[in-house]
């Protein structure tokens, strides 16, 4: 055990910018899912544009996560580049997904023309999309090239964003029972898998770096300007940033990074994204402007999202005490969902927020009528 005052290296620049980008990411990906949600909704074509699990689908999730993990522990050099390849084009397209409606806000704003160019897979494509989907290929091949750690966490973080937005959860109950899997998941990764297969197989895969298939292709062709490109890549499923974060760490040495992987915003956000709809719909049925005030006072979204900034902290700080690597939902599930169901439960509300129900499509149509 360290002494308390190590304590302070959590002021540091590094630790800071962690902490604060995992509290935005994460509060943002819960709010982009929540304004998604709602603009499918009203297209009605919600079925096609997320996936919306059910319990035993969101129980599959650990089990699948721990399958793939042991894949990668045991054959992560043997399919690196295949893995960074399908990265690529995800990365592609999420950023694209998380850029467009600003994109097209800015088009409102300035009032410029948009006309269709050509079809691809039954749907048009403008000359706006066009032009950002260039724009999206071209930031993940300078990622590609560079490997700097900037656009590694923009691109990872459109991962999470995405991610969050496609995928449903249909109520607190079946999330809640989500978060216990994963919190079990974490803790056994972390702690306890180093005595079955001889090395923590948890920090083993995240700090793994990736082959390059572009230095490859380029070395077997004996292309010019082969020294510009990284061989090795942190792959965006986790955000990174050096420790000494003015004094430029050089990439490539993943000692000299502190990262938070994907799953530890994206999981949270998916219960903020509930608990943001929860929070928007109690305020939308208090029609009688008696209640608007406490309707003011319903807002879990901020007990929840200030437990999520507490249980990282916490976690890094244990990091820092412990000088071990440390599971962060093992922080981050009681932080988050304990303050949503204490209150709710002081509230009597805890009933409803724990079932939930999905959009009435129809009801919502009637109620936007009247």
């Amino acid at each position: 055990m360290e002494p308390l005052w190590k304590l302070l290296y959590l002021l540091e620049p590094a630790p800071v910018t962690l902490v604060l980008t995992a509290v935005v990411v994460t509060f943002g990906s819960a709010l982009r899912a929540s304004n998604y949600g709602e603009e499918m909704e009203r297209n009605r074509d919600l079925s096609e544009a997320s996936i919306t699990l059910d319990r035993s689908q969101a129980l599959m999730i650990p089990i699948m996560s721990s399958c793939s993990l042991l894949l990668m522990f045991y054959l992560f050099s043997s399919v690196s580049q295949l893995l960074t390849a399908f990265t690529a084009v995800a990365s592609a397209s999420s950023l694209f997904f998380c850029l467009y409606p600003y994109v097209m806000y800015l088009k409102s704003q300035l009032g410029l023309a948009d006309p269709y160019m050509s079809r691809c897979c039954s749907k048009f494509f403008t000359r706006i999309q066009g032009l950002l989907l260039l724009l999206c290929i071209g930031i993940v091949a300078a990622w590609l090239v560079s490997g700097h750690w900037i656009l590694n966490n923009l691109l990872g973080i459109s991962i999470c964003v995405t991610f969050v937005s496609h995928v449903r959860l249909q109520n607190i109950k079946i999330c809640a029972m989500l978060l216990a899997c994963l919190f079990v998941y974490d803790i056994f990764w972390v702690f306890f898998s180093e005595r079955l297969f001889g090395e923590n197989v948890m920090v083993s895969v995240a700090t793994q770096q990736a082959s390059n298939p572009v230095h490859t292709v380029a070395n077997s062709l004996s292309l010019p300007g082969l020294q510009l490109i990284t061989k090795k890549l942190e792959l965006p499923v986790k955000i990174v940033f050096p420790r000494n974060l003015f004094g430029g760490a050089v990439p490539g040495n993943s000692a000299d990074f502190m990262m938070l992987g994907l799953g530890d915003m994206a999981i949270p956000a998916m219960l903020l994204s509930l608990v943001l709809s929860f929070d928007y719909r109690k305020s939308r049925d208090s029609v009688n402007p008696l209640d608007i005030p406490s309707a003011k006072g319903h807002k879990y979204i901020w007990y929840a999202l200030s437990g999520y900034a507490i249980g990282l902290v916490t976690a890094l700080a244990a990091g820092v005490l412990t000088h071990s690597p440390q599971p962060a939902l093992l922080y981050l599930v009681p932080a988050t969902l304990g303050p949503v169901i204490g209150l709710s439960w002081i509230r009597n509300e805890l009933t409803e927020l724990w079932e939930g129900t999905m959009p009435d499509m129809n009801g919502k149509a009637r109620l936007t009528e009247v």
